[in-house]
């Protein structure tokens, strides 16, 4: 499928100065504060303060939030990411039970349950998953769940387990382009094992909505990020996010560019085009973001009223 006329890419930027719309303010507000008061007290790890990610105050606020499980210590190395990786402690086994709690105590409308990767487990983590999803349904019944995991190695019956408890939505990231994928990911997480993945989800019984993620500004092409929205479409991908790549310190892979709001308005328009359900796109979008998980609960409660599908 060629580039539709009627979404014309500008051209590339060339600066890798950061520009002033990735320039955000300190995060402030009622609901943020008494979120922040209930994280810190509850000793929860989120994704939105160990990423230090500028929406946080807009989350928080407005009811969603990610929270990290089973620890902060990855078995693997993406050359983007600033989590730590070394061998991870033991999983504690009340941690999905003591999350629940806090979700509730939050009253979270909406909440992205994600992990670092735990190749040291023989299920990768995926029964711990699983016990987080149905805990939070018990405690928070009308709380939108979803899971954003790692690709458990491609073991469909991890994946099965995870599926089964049944998340409202559940994501995997691709995170960027093939080419560029052993520079930027571990090198046990393929490309192509991410798109099996998030297929076999999308054909599981459950019939989950399914999300990924893709950076930009890493060395991409145009044609490339083209390709990579039709294989997430064909993957039956209901949901993408788009955003910019910020290099999180000297030692991770540099900026190459800094795509502009309208770049990232185009490839919107162009990934739209492949029909997903929804498509997230700018320079401060990441994979948990608020308008994304504002659709997903609006298209959930027209499925439940029967106004809907998931197709």
């Amino acid at each position: 499928m060629a580039t539709p006329d009627r979404f014309p890419l500008p051209q590339v930027a060339e600066s890798t100065r950061k520009p002033e719309w990735l320039k955000v303010r300190l995060p402030h507000g009622e609901g943020y504060e008494r979120v922040k008061s209930i994280v810190r007290r509850t000793k929860l790890a989120t994704v939105c303060e160990e990423a230090r990610c500028p929406n946080i105050a807009e989350c928080w606020g407005g009811g969603t939030a990610t929270v990290m499980l089973m620890g902060e210590v990855c078995t693997r190395a993406c050359r983007f990411c600033h989590v730590k990786v070394g061998a991870p402690p033991p999983l504690d086994p009340m941690e999905p039970i003591h999350l629940a709690q806090a979700v509730k105590e939050m009253d979270l409308e909406y909440i992205v349950v994600t992990s670092v990767n735990r190749d040291d487990r023989p299920d990768g983590g995926a029964s711990h998953f699983a016990s987080a999803i149905r805990e939070l349904r018990q405690h928070s019944p009308k709380t939108i769940v979803e899971v954003l995991i790692p690709d458990f190695k491609g073991k469909e019956q991890d994946l099965d387990t995870v599926a089964q408890a049944r998340p409202h939505v559940v994501a995997h990231n691709v995170e960027t382009v093939e080419r560029l994928t052993p520079t930027v990911r571990d090198r046990r997480a393929t490309y192509r094992q991410s798109l099996r993945v998030l297929e076999y989800l999308k054909n599981r019984p459950e019939r989950l909505y399914t999300k990924s993620s893709v950076m930009v500004g890493l060395g991409e092409t145009d044609a490339e990020l083209e390709q990579t929205f039709r294989d997430l479409r064909s993957a039956g991908v209901d949901v993408l996010t788009l955003g910019q790549y910020l290099q999180p310190s000297q030692y991770h892979l540099r900026v190459e560019r800094f795509v502009s709001p309208p770049q990232f308005e185009a490839y919107k328009q162009l990934a739209e085009s492949f029909g997903f359900l929804y498509v997230a796109s700018g320079p401060l979008v990441r994979s948990s973001y608020r308008a994304a998980e504002f659709f997903m609960k609006g298209l959930m409660e027209r499925e439940r009223l029967g106004l809907a599908s998931n197709t």
